[in-house]
């Protein structure tokens, strides 16, 4: 009889034709999914002299997370070079626009068990770090076989989530057992992942709450907003999925606030050009940020076609919708715009970001509502109490304040595994 990571590596050759068809097929949009394919498979040319930390993040959101925690890294182990392995263009891009040349970057290998030992080989990582949730069967192994320490940090595992990883149980339970430990975000994470067969579990808290607005992204915020205009109702829609566009123009179309300005952000750039067909279709005026000049009074709309500029946005808001929440999506990352004291709105689908969103709203700095309709009421009633706008901007400083220190618990950790091996 198979053992299950035997089958489940079978099953892996099985894809391999289908790997290259979606490469080539989000390669439509996004031609980058063609660049440095060796890498996805462990052939690598980048190398360096010193002993390497290696940290894994997927894309754009887990990028931003460790941030804090990069910097942290560099500053203690100036010795070691931090190699940070992405998934996603989306992700590599934003590695390159935050860190420059002072990381190295490369795409993690497929879970082929030939590729992830030659990306071990070549690297010898003297610690790997996966951030949020990323279980590798084969990569977790090889690990453990080359006796790499490997951390799940940031760790979160949705009710979703566990249930599907629940259906491999005996794979799930040996590959967790094989981390030298787990820093969940939350207890909740954390009691999921004990019941999935985690060992060594503590709760850490959210590294994204330890990102501080770069001063750079904050001065862009004020340019944009004297383009979008002082005296106007600036509402951003923050990292839009497919269909919530729509919903929203829909809902917003009767509303009668002609000093109101709606900046729509798409949380993928292959979708810029789609957002822009659907205004297009629907005869309504608007300019996209590229154009990077003030806004005319008949423009209704500004389409956030740009890559990295996400704390400028918000502050350059006066109240932000957060994305993927009003379709089953599950939610984005509300934390940036509390940051820079931004009030937020998020719809029903907030499961990859629960806690998060459960924590902002009791603070009172975020509404929570059941449907575009509840977003459009809310909106209105906010933007028309400018005391309550003002009080729930105070409650984002406070929110974010309460919940920092993640990056410190998560160094302790890391430091530990380092010293015992």
């Amino acid at each position: 009889m198979l053992s299950p990571r035997l089958f489940y590596t079978l099953v892996l050759w099985m894809l391999l034709p289908y790997i290259f068809l979606r490469l080539i097929w989000r390669a439509r949009k996004q031609p980058e999914y063609l660049y440095h394919i060796g890498e996805r498979f462990g052939f690598y040319s980048v190398s360096s002299d010193k002993p390497f930390i290696w940290l894994h993040a997927v894309s754009v959101g887990e990028t931003r997370a460790a941030q804090s925690l990069v910097a942290r890294l560099r500053a203690s182990y100036p010795e070691h070079q931090i190699l940070l392995t992405h998934t996603t263009p989306t992700g590599r891009a934003t590695s390159e626009q935050l860190y420059g040349g002072s990381v190295l970057r490369v795409y993690l290998p497929y879970d082929f068990p030939f590729a992830v030992n030659r990306f071990l080989r070549r690297f010898k990582p003297q610690l790997g770090i996966l951030m949020e949730t990323e279980i590798w069967f084969n990569l977790i192994q090889a690990c453990h076989t080359n006796s790499t320490p490997l951390l799940l940090l940031n760790a979160r595992m949705s009710e979703k989530s566990a249930k599907g990883y629940a259906r491999f149980a005996r794979l799930t339970r040996d590959s967790l057992g094989k981390l030298a430990a787990i820093a969940a975000q939350t207890s909740d994470d954390a009691e999921r992942l004990a019941g999935l067969g985690a060992q060594n579990v503590s709760v850490t808290g959210n590294l994204k709450f330890d990102i501080d607005p770069p001063a750079a992204l904050l001065e862009l915020g004020r340019k944009l907003r004297g383009q979008f205009g002082n005296a106007r109702k600036v509402f951003l829609a923050a990292s839009t999925r497919d269909g919530e566009e729509e919903l929203l123009l829909d809902a917003l179309k009767p509303l009668h606030m002609p000093d109101l300005l709606l900046v729509i952000v798409p949380r993928h750039p292959q979708r810029f050009a789609e957002v822009a067909n659907l205004l297009q279709q629907r005869s309504i005026a608007f300019q996209r940020r590229s154009e990077d000049r003030a806004v005319p009074a008949g423009v209704r709309v500004v389409l956030g076609d740009s890559m990295g500029e996400m704390f400028a946005y918000y502050a350059a808001a006066d109240l932000a919708f957060i994305g993927g929440s009003l379709l089953p999506y599950g939610g984005q990352n509300l934390i940036e715009a509390c940051a820079v004291g931004t009030p937020v709105l998020v719809g029903p689908h907030t499961y990859n970001f629960a806690e998060a969103t459960r924590l902002a709203v009791h603070a009172g700095a975020a509404v929570q509502v059941q449907d575009v309709g509840g977003l459009v009421e809310s909106l209105q009633r906010l933007l028309s109490e400018p005391d309550v706008l003002t009080e729930m901007r105070r409650q984002c400083d406070g929110f974010v304040e309460f919940n920092r220190g993640a990056t410190d618990r998560s160094l302790q950790i890391i430091t530990a595994i380092v010293k015992s091996h």
